[in-house]
């Protein structure tokens, strides 16, 4: 205001969580770093040397509706941008197809900063996500090894969430314009009620392009949109089932439908499709310290 202080107003709305702290912190300005790697999608084709597709059946993971294929209709460059889209199916595999690649084995970091350029899609059902997932997944696994190559899914191997899980940005349609950022290790998930995470609402997520950031060093993680920090999570010392983020990770990058968050808040609307998640680009920088 004009008189220099803040002006806060709260207001009470149904089945929305209670707030139990904010803190107000002045935005900080920090220098990118070094650039260690680029992909600004400008050629003809996916490059190889970074990404791999995956090509999963539907249900596999998170009872999600589509079956991920390998189809320039569902992930493709396309004026400097690498596009994801998802259609309604016409096989007996799936209801709908749509893409997801990941850069393990070719593109895998510990520490330093993510940049993600992207614009999501709209419609209830839709559920894309920019994340990362630990290259080494049994580091901290306890009921199984490398014996169970397929631990994605498996209710059977506590690779996940033991050995952790990092959401840069997930978006469920339902909730229009709103970015969850999330992490998930064995202290804290979802299932146990502790799921650490925070969310920011984009109202133009679907028209425009915003850049999605992860900071990580060895002993905190914040989340950014276009510069500004809505998420930190912070090494606490309670070992491995706190802070499992002590080893390599990879980028994935999806388009989901439905699935048991896409189809919470109803059944996927069948009139929105195609829909896809557009990226600029990916980069990934060598960080300078992070001020407090």
């Amino acid at each position: 205001t004009a008189d220099g202080s803040i002006v806060l107003e709260f207001r009470a709305a149904p089945d929305m969580p209670l707030i139990s702290a904010f803190r107000l912190e002045p935005v900080q300005s920090q220098a990118l770093g070094t650039l260690r790697w680029a992909d600004e999608f400008d050629g003809t084709a996916l490059d190889s040397r970074f990404w791999s597709v995956d090509e999963w059946p539907a249900r596999k993971v998170n009872d999600e509706d589509q079956a991920y294929v390998n189809s320039l209709e569902n992930l493709r460059l396309e004026d400097g941008k690498l596009i994801i889209e998802a259609h309604k199916a016409s096989g007996s595999d799936a209801r709908y197809h749509s893409g997801r690649i990941h850069s393990s084995g070719k593109l895998d970091f510990m520490y330093g900063r993510l940049d993600v350029r992207a614009k999501l899609p709209r419609g209830q059902g839709v559920w894309p996500a920019i994340w990362l997932l630990p290259t080494h997944p049994y580091r901290y696994a306890t009921i199984c090894d490398a014996r169970t190559p397929d631990w994605q899914g498996n209710a059977n191997c506590d690779a996940w969430p033991n050995s952790g899980e990092i959401d840069l940005m997930e978006h469920v349609g339902f909730e229009p314009g709103v970015v969850h950022g999330t992490v998930h290790t064995k202290g804290y998930y979802w299932v146990e009620g502790n799921q650490r995470k925070g969310s920011i609402v984009l109202p133009d997520l679907a028209e425009d392009f915003h850049v999605y950031t992860l900071q990580w060093t060895p002993d905190r993680m914040d989340m950014l949109v276009d510069g500004l920090r809505y998420f930190t999570y912070t090494r606490d010392g309670e070992g491995w089932r706190q802070w499992p983020f002590d080893h390599s990770f990879h980028v994935i990058m999806n388009l989901a439908i439905g699935g048991m968050w896409g189809r919470a808040g109803g059944p996927i609307d069948d009139s929105i499709f195609p829909q896809r998640m557009v990226v600029d680009y990916v980069r990934i920088y060598d960080m300078n310290q992070i001020a407090e």
